[in-house]
């Protein structure tokens, strides 16, 4: 079924502007070969050797050293007010230097060393303040400023991320995230440093932070001096009323921060932590501190945060059971942010990408090799739904959007599997380890990070790294093979092909039997490359790839990368982006349910009630994977046909729901609900789907 029957006048109208461009270059051959053919009197144009290295690791003109910070939290007003002295490195001669502090402060007085006003402006609508200098700076020149600054922190306006509320102070609770921009930061996720903080709080309050802590009593307040003594990236914390439950381990001291709401989660939330940090000291060695505190804050932030010491969780995030892969990667971030952190914009995978990996190990642990493989799927359909942006070139993506994720999380996850497949298991985590320890409370680079895997490993690896790192796209595999009768059973002669000309990997080759299957390891180099494979059994079918080793499309992929791409497209409301993607799974699968499924739902949304039902009974028709599309789409059609007055139908569609027995996401209590009371639209505009 095709939802897009202007796709033909498109492709008319491309057929058109390639004729257009032909006759051009049929007219004008010269000229056009002219700007293309570099002169013979002309110097060779010099071009970086690593583009995205060029583009993304410039440093910032200076280097924050260590801050001493002196805050009042004014829970009552939703306030703070703040005096930071930024102690900084010039690294080159400037007379003027640049923070990053949040839109919603505003800066009251700035001193140099000598106690000197320094002038401030801000640079467009963002976080950007420029101070000048009374004194131009020389290169690796130190310096020292003061800055004042106070304002509200009580929602989510002007957030450096937009919608999203990354610090608030407020009477039940508050909370203060390294990315809100609450003190002036230079080098923002790459440049570490140490720090003092002294937070006010009124009396009855209690600051939770990482670093060694010390509290006094100050009228009615509580002064709370913290302490980092190590280059972290300090600056994560929440001020709370409630007492933690705690657990204590040889590994760990867990204190767990939760609600009323979720209090019965604590206890269990707290062993579950104390036994992942268990079993990362194993893999990665001693953490940044042996100390994590767990605070629930709210559904206006993110869902997960992992500062110093600290691992902040929203309340949807929490859940009625643990949630442990969030949980892993986010302690996983005590390693891959508190302990080594990426030193250029272009390195940022060494944080995100080895959390998620991380995560990825862990429950592998807990699961064994069915449970990593579920994940490694997950990973391998959102990496390859923003594909044309390599990975040391994503921070230019902002932060935390689809498409920062899914290559700076999950893809750069994919490559360390991929890499610990290349290298092997004892080489991957000795590699791993030993880069904690040679890089401990520093910053490191991709490169860097090459070079230990390379020594533990004794592989060449830098072609891996290009082409993973610094290249787009994956593999699409074929087999071409034929099978011989030998005189000890039977051999299989092929080659495996493949469409990139750089591509330099094992691969594994399944050979299904009537016996046992074989599994062979098969070094592709190039397009394609011949292998021979011996059996015992006649063989009945062969697979390429079998485990997911290799980041890869096929056909099945190509449709869930096309559902996602289309679901992330709803999310924005691109409704004509969303059916295109739709359609493209489609294409590559007729019966596939759940792309038939979201077609129904943005064709619904729309109110396009006859082609949403077309969409729906497609989905019924189709393959039924996964599961619930059934269901739901029962449901959806009973709503369509209470709307269009025709009741009698809808509720025939709800009880064939109710008789699957499916309750995904409450869909029998939503059915049994309009089989008592007819479904009624909520408001004139585009309804928001089930």
């Amino acid at each position: 079924m095709n939802y897009f029957r202007q796709e033909r006048f498109r492709r008319q109208a491309a057929g058109w502007r390639g004729m257009a461009l032909g006759l051009a270059l049929a007219l004008f051959p010269v000229s056009l070969w002219s700007q293309y053919r570099e002169s013979a009197d002309r110097e060779p144009l010099q071009v970086a050797d690593d583009y995205s290295v060029a583009m993304e690791s410039q440093p910032e003109p200076i280097e924050v050293q260590h801050y001493v910070i002196d805050a009042e939290l004014l829970p009552a007003s939703h306030e703070i007010r703040a005096r930071a002295q930024i102690r900084f490195l010039a690294r080159e001669a400037l007379s003027a230097i640049q923070f990053e502090l949040n839109s919603n402060l505003f800066p009251t007085n700035i001193t140099d060393a000598e106690g000197e006003v320094l002038s401030s402006r801000r640079i467009g609508s963002g976080e950007t303040l420029q101070v000048s200098l009374r004194q131009r700076l020389m290169q690796d020149e130190t310096a020292t400023i003061d800055m004042e600054y106070e304002g509200p922190l009580a929602d989510a306006d002007y957030s450096p991320v937009e919608g999203v509320q990354l610090a608030y102070i407020g009477e039940e609770l508050s909370y203060l995230l390294y990315p809100a921009r609450w003190f002036p930061l230079s080098g923002y996720r790459v440049d570490r440093y140490t720090a003092e903080f002294h937070l006010k709080v009124p009396a009855g309050y209690q600051v939770v932070s990482g670093g060694n802590m010390q509290s006094q009593l100050d009228g009615g307040s509580i002064i709370y001096t913290v302490l980092f003594d190590q280059p972290q990236f300090p600056g994560s914390l929440a001020v709370v009323r409630q007492t933690p439950q705690a657990i204590s381990t040889a590994d760990a001291n867990i204190q767990v921060y939760f609600s009323r709401e979720h209090q019965g989660m604590a206890q269990a939330y707290a062993e579950a932590a104390a036994h992942i940090v268990g079993y990362f000291t194993e893999k990665f060695g001693p953490p940044a501190g042996a100390k994590v505190s767990i605070i629930e804050i709210d559904d206006y932030s993110l869902g997960g945060y992992a500062g110093s010491e600290t691992v902040f969780l929203a309340p949807r995030a929490i859940g009625s059971e643990v949630n442990v892969g969030l949980l892993a990667q986010e302690i996983a971030q005590q390693w891959w942010r508190g302990l080594v952190g990426p030193a250029t914009m272009a390195d940022l995978w060494l944080d995100h990408g080895l959390a998620t990996y991380s995560e990825a190990l862990y429950l592998e642990a807990l699961g064994g090799p069915q449970a990593i493989e579920a994940r490694i799927r997950e990973m391998a359909i959102d990496a390859l739904t923003h594909d044309t942006i390599p990975i040391r070139a994503a921070s230019r993506m902002p932060e935390f959007s689809p498409a920062y994720k899914t290559l700076l999380y999950d893809k750069a996850a994919y490559v360390m599997h991929m890499l610990r497949w290349v290298m092997g298991d004892d080489a991957f985590f000795a590699g791993v380890k030993d880069f904690t320890r040679r890089y401990g409370y520093q910053e490191a680079t991709t490169e860097e990070f090459l070079r230990v895997m390379e020594q533990v490993s004794g592989q060449k690896l830098e072609g891996f790294f290009l082409q993973w790192f610094d290249s787009t796209g994956a593999s699409d595999f074929t087999l071409d093979y034929t099978v011989y009768r030998t005189r000890d059973g039977f051999r299989i002669a092929g080659e495996i092909s493949q469409d990139k000309d750089l591509f330099s990997m094992p691969v594994e080759v399944r050979v299904e039997t009537a016996g046992e299957p074989v599994t062979t390891r098969v070094d592709v180099t190039g397009r394609s490359s011949e292998f021979s494979i011996s059996t015992l059994e006649r063989p009945t079918a062969m697979v390429v790839d079998p485990n997911n080793r290799v980041l890869k499309y096929n056909d099945r992929i190509r449709v869930r990368v096309a559902i996602a791409r289309g679901e992330q497209a709803v999310a924005e409301r691109d409704y004509t982006q969303a059916l295109e993607e739709y359609q493209q799974a489609i294409d590559v699968n007729r019966i596939n349910s759940l792309a038939h499924y979201r077609v129904g739902e943005v064709f619904f949304a729309l109110r396009n009630y006859q082609s949403a039902i077309n969409a729906f009974r497609e989905a019924l028709n189709g393959d039924l994977d996964p599961s619930w599309t059934e269901v739901w789409s029962h449901i959806y059609m009973g709503k369509i046909f209470d709307v269009t007055g025709q009741r009698d139908r809808a509720v025939n569609s709800y009880q064939q729901a109710v008789r699957t027995r499916d309750n995904t996401q409450d869909a029998l209590d939503q059915a049994n609900q309009y089989l008592k009371e007819p479904y009624q639209r909520v408001s004139e505009q585009a309804d928001s789907g089930g």
